[in-house]
């Protein structure tokens, strides 16, 4: 993507090699899942301490693989490693009820594993959603077998090698490469207990239906269209720094991004004024260079895609107030890589197919709105429900409105954080099941209940 070029080609499991994995990782769940909570937290910290200190190593590896910017794949592998220690401390403390009953009697219940569970991931952030999924999994005391996107084969190699090193057993955490086909193979296969998939809406409905027909849980973590509403009465510079974290990290391809900017009309002017030269001052180019700040969009036929849906937005009346055409660096090497400048279009209404559907790339879509009542509803007035944000000095209002909005990650002053305590996932079309926080262990293991008589069994018969 940076370039153009193939970096490397690596064969797709089919069902045998699929199958392998599957029994391998089964075989090392017997050991993993017998030892305490607190020897499986030690190995997962010894996997964070590895990643923390082969941090730049992983992250240039991951730009490479992605096409992201070298500062933002440093973040990325933050918290990765952030992820491995959060959930290596909740390892020893996952524990289950004591439950007193009537005559001494009492039962109880314990947090199990569930066994093998698939992580799919996608290729926009390849390193961490398989930290976001292996973390809980493994904490819990399952095995894992994760299939990368197959565009972003590289850098779950390496974390696979990370967990070997810290001391998990041989086999827990397998890498299966492939697309579609190694995907129906991991979710047909009987010994998998638990699907987790990160990516499009379309995918996700074949995932479940897959699933279903295995009686197998699922994570569904899906796309988006989300809301960024931002009131008159915000702080401009912070409302402006908002919109551009919520459209144009990792070149827009974040499914969460706040891609339809609702702007009340008493700032639109000023506001749209400053997002512009804000953004024509984004530096694209070369992602391993320090002060680059977008890089490489994921291959070509994404690029034209998102150039589809620009020349479309223009079809459909929106103007294009910078950006949105092709890019070509300086730099020779780099002259045939998937790059654009990101764009802004105003002019916008809710009608539109640019503020209908997901883009997945660095355009920003300013509507304009009046009322506090009318902004939510046009908000929520979409099949996703993944993200939401709000920009208001008044607290009370942002509350209330957050309250409101039909999304299962809101923000309130800040936007695209994503802290590894704090629960993430969507409503609607978005998905179901939450990666991160405590909610993670919910979907990671299952219960168990115990109970127990003190006294003589009564018969009713």
């Amino acid at each position: 993507m940076c370039s153009g070029r193939v970096i490397s080609k690596l064969p797709c499991s089919g069902e045998k090699e699929v199958d392998l994995a599957v029994q391998s990782a089964k075989a090392a769940f017997k050991a993993w899942s017998q030892l305490s909570g607190m020897e499986r937290s030690r190995v997962l910290l010894e996997a964070a301490r590895i990643i923390r200190e082969q941090r730049d190593e992983i992250a240039t590896l991951e730009t490479i693989n992605n096409g992201k910017s070298i500062f933002e794949a440093r973040v990325d592998i933050d918290i990765s490693w952030q992820c491995l220690e959060y959930y290596a401390g909740l390892a020893g403390s996952l524990a289950g009820e004591h439950i007193q009953l009537p005559g001494g009697s009492f039962g109880y219940t314990r947090r199990e594993p569930l066994g093998v569970c698939v992580g799919i991931g996608a290729w926009n952030y390849p390193f961490q959603i398989a930290c976001w999924k292996s973390a809980p999994a493994l904490a819990c005391g399952n095995a894992m077998v994760f299939k990368p996107s197959p565009f972003t084969p590289i850098s779950v190699v390496r974390l696979a090698e990370i967990f070997t090193e810290a001391g998990v057993p041989k086999g827990l955490f397998n890498v299966v490469q492939g697309g579609a086909a190694t995907g129906q193979f991991l979710c047909h296969h009987p010994d998998v207990a638990k699907i987790s998939f990160t990516g499009s809406v379309p995918t996700g409905v074949k995932i479940m239906e897959m699933a279903a027909k295995g009686i197998k849980p699922v994570t569904l973590e899906l796309g988006g269209k989300s809301p960024l509403i931002i009131f008159s009465d915000s702080v401009l510079e912070n409302a402006v720094n908002g919109a551009l974290m919520a459209n144009f990290l990792t070149q827009g391809e974040v499914c969460c991004n706040g891609t339809r900017v609702f702007v009340q009309r008493e700032i639109l002017d000023a506001f749209t004024k400053e997002v512009v030269k804000r953004t024509q001052k984004i530096k694209v180019g070369d992602p391993l260079l320090e002060d680059t700040r977008m890089g490489a969009l994921i291959n070509r036929p994404h690029l034209d895609r998102v150039q589809g849906f620009i020349k479309q937005a223009k079809e459909q009346g929106a103007k294009v107030l910078c950006g949105g055409d092709l890019y070509v660096p300086d730099d020779p090497k780099l002259k045939n890589g998937y790059y654009m400048r990101p764009c802004v279009l105003g002019n916008c209404t809710d009608d539109m197919t640019c503020v209908k559907e997901e883009i997945f790339g660095p355009v920003m879509s300013i509507l304009p709105f009046d009322t506090e009542e009318e902004v939510v509803e046009r908000a929520n007035n979409t099949k996703f429900g993944l993200a939401g944000g709000v920009f208001t000095r008044d607290i009370q209002k942002a509350h209330r409105v957050v309250a409101a909005l039909k999304a299962g990650m809101c923000f309130i002053n800040n936007y695209n954080i994503s802290p590894v305590e704090l629960p993430f996932g969507g409503y609607k079309s978005s998905g179901f099941g939450r990666e991160n926080g405590r909610a993670a262990i919910e979907y990671y293991s299952q219960l168990k209940t115990v109970c127990v008589e003190m006294g003589d069994v009564e018969s009713v018969f």
